[in-house]
């Protein structure tokens, strides 16, 4: 993969499709256990589907990106969107977004969108966002330790962050559990946000109820466009649902955003 500078980081990113002259940018952010290698094809897939370039990249201490000290503060998200975000946009000239968050992700296209310094956005796709703390997902999160270091996750994360591995998993892991972190909130951001926007959820998400569904559609300025609540799905609907996933994705994007 070749590497960008952004938010003081090297930064590996991949790209598919037409570059950002000719057609939008389906720009993809991924989870707080991911990073670019763990979407497989499916950036690739949607943008084929729909025409569309898709830039899919690792942030800070994810994938082979550059690593970042530990603890990472409470407010990681809002650097990301704030400030390393705006960044790789403009490394790569991309002036018309459409914003994939899966998980944290998905808060950082949130935190983005609503920013108010956002012109460029023209649609959201979020995939288990949070925009607040739910005590369940804190259980999920303290539970995961165990399979962490006795269990087989390190090993199968190892796959994806090579070195990096530890400074993913703690560095999600514990600023997730830092007291501090159990007043996170983004609802604020939710006001700012006009473009069309399609919610993804699973009903066995592990990490968060249909509740941050329900704050984001009322919270949003303009009309959420759809909201799927997806059966037999966990917390990655593109992975635990594929085909509904991909149907419902190029079905937005192509009535709501490409049109």
């Amino acid at each position: 993969m070749p590497y960008l500078e952004a938010g003081g980081h090297r930064l590996e990113y991949s790209w598919y499709g037409p570059p950002p002259r000719e057609a939008p940018t389906i720009v993809f952010l991924h989870e707080g256990l991911g990073c670019a290698q763990m979407w497989r094809d499916f950036p690739r897939q949607v943008a084929a589907a729909v025409g569309c370039g898709a830039l899919v990249y690792s942030r800070a201490g994810y994938g082979n990106s550059d690593p970042v000290s530990l603890p990472r503060p409470v407010r990681f998200m809002h650097d990301e969107a704030l400030v390393t975000l705006p960044q790789v946009l403009d490394a790569l000239d991309v002036a018309r977004v459409i914003l994939f968050g899966h998980s944290d992700g998905g808060s950082i296209a949130l935190i983005y969108a609503g920013s108010g310094q956002a012109e460029r956005v023209r649609g959201l796709v979020l995939e288990a966002p949070h925009v607040f703390v739910e005590d369940f997902g804190l259980e999920s999160i303290r539970s995961i330790k165990w399979e962490y270091e006795q269990g087989t996750l390190k090993q199968r994360l190892e796959r994806y962050h090579g070195k990096n591995v530890d400074n993913a998993f703690w560095g999600w892991h514990d600023v997730w559990l830092d007291p501090e972190f159990y007043s996170w909130n983004i609802e604020e951001y939710l006001p700012r946000i006009e473009v069309p926007v399609l919610l993804l959820q699973g009903v066995n998400d592990s990490y968060g109820t249909v509740c941050q569904l329900e704050k984001i559609s009322a919270g949003c300025k303009g009309e959420v466009q759809r909201t799927m609540v997806l059966n037999n799905c966990g917390h990655s609907p593109h992975r635990d649902q594929p085909a509904l996933t991909m149907d419902a994705v190029t079905g937005f994007l192509r009535e709501e955003i490409l049109v």
